[in-house]
């Protein structure tokens, strides 16, 4: 019994979108869905020990998923109409096609953003809603209500379960894209009382992936998984065992895992090939730059900065400006970098990292009563645990210099 629950366990994580795509296209109903798959679980752990798990367990449940949704139908009054015509069709095999409905179901812009990541994690990701909740550090009950608006909202606003044409992903491709990145950034660096949780970062390089793989034609959803696959592989290094920040420039190089690295430069100049630039590439291209680097200092500074250039024309935000003044710092020096930064202070005077970065540029011009006031701000305005133990130490060093 215990092997069977991790086997349907595994298959979930890995089967969770295509099986509910593929039933939840052909009802028109995602509750119907999961209410199948969910009997077809059950089902299976009951009769899987004794009888054997069959050839193909997906199409198992789907199509025991499937016969259980039709036996509702049967016994709802409104369903049988429905019932009726579906009977007729055989049971659905799930397919790429159900798993890029499922997706971009989750991911649709009509959802607002909690919904959009809740449901993308549950139906695209595999996990439970216990998992989810712990992921996001809220109560269990919370982000059981919160799933269950997210379907409601799905009913209501009429959101079908197809996969967008292809002239259509120009508008719906992003969202996903986005929903993918928050997932990841949210684990990478938690905005809640931990400083990170590492489940949730692999989650989104899976999805990342998964969705690569999904449309290989798509340059910028191959971009985005070498960009997370980047990240991810230096994810050893960025914590001391005391579980605080180590800055790219302190980081033990050793601990990353350089076949990782190795794998998203191939994934991320296949896609550059493709002739079609985006964000998600530019940024992969910045922090491939950072990976394949022997040394902090040895980084290809004025190729990044380059790269940021390039990035802000596709993506104009001061945030994008300031990380191009770090590169700026090390390519050019850092009077100029300063006088980049201070260009940023009317959008960026709420955001902690502007107030981080012109303290570090104040102190390399031996500007130390300043860099201290910008430090301290930058502490006064961080949230996540690790940053501002981070920058709690760059204040005690600044005090210590006056």
């Amino acid at each position: 019994m215990s092997d069977v629950a991790e086997l349907l366990d595994r298959i979930w994580r890995t089967d969770a979108a295509g099986m509910l795509g593929a039933l939840s296209r052909r009802l028109g109903d995602f509750d119907r869905a999961e209410e199948g798959l969910s009997d077809a679980l059950a089902e299976a752990l009951r009769r899987w020990p004794d009888e054997g798990v069959p050839d193909s367990p997906t199409g198992w449940l789907v199509t025991t998923g499937w016969r259980r949704a039709l036996d509702r139908l049967r016994r709802d009054a409104v369903g049988r109409e429905k019932m009726a015509r579906l009977a007729a069709e055989a049971p659905p095999e799930p397919g790429v096609d159900d798993r890029l409905a499922m997706v971009f179901a989750c991911c649709h812009p009509d959802l607002p953003e909690p919904a959009r990541v809740a449901l993308t994690l549950y139906a695209a990701g595999g996990l439970s809603t216990a998992e989810i909740a712990a992921a996001f550090l809220v109560p269990l009950p919370t982000m059981a209500q919160r799933l269950s608006r997210a379907k409601r909202l799905l009913r209501k606003r009429g959101i079908r379960f197809e996969v967008p044409q292809p002239h259509e992903y120009v508008d719906r491709l992003p969202t996903v894209l986005a929903v993918i990145y928050l997932v990841f950034n949210e684990g990478y660096l938690s905005s809640g009382r931990s400083a990170q949780r590492r489940e949730l970062a692999r989650e989104g390089v899976e999805l990342a992936r998964q969705l690569a793989g999904l449309l290989p034609r798509e340059p910028e959803a191959a971009g985005l998984a070498a960009l997370l696959e980047l990240h991810q592989a230096r994810v050893d290094a960025r914590f001391d065992s005391r579980g605080r920040i180590v800055l790219l420039g302190r980081q033990d190089r050793r601990l990353w895992d350089r076949a990782a690295i190795g794998r998203a430069a191939l994934r991320l100049r296949a896609a550059v090939r493709q002739g079609r630039p985006g964000p998600y590439q530019v940024q992969a291209g910045i922090a491939a730059l950072h990976a394949l680097a022997v040394s902090y200092e040895a980084t290809d500074w004025a190729g990044v900065r380059g790269l940021y250039d390039r990035l802000y024309a596709l993506d104009p935000s001061p945030v994008v400006l300031l990380n191009r003044a770090v590169a700026t710092r090390f390519a050019v020096g850092p009077a100029p970098a300063l006088d980049e930064v201070d260009a940023l202070g009317a959008r960026l005077a709420g955001y902690h990292l502007w107030h981080a970065a012109l303290a570090d540029l104040l102190a390399a011009l031996d500007r130390t009563a300043e860099a201290l006031t910008a430090a301290e701000r930058a502490l006064e305005l961080a949230t996540n645990p690790a940053e501002r133990e981070l920058m709690s130490r760059r204040v005690g060093e600044l005090r210590r210099r006056l």
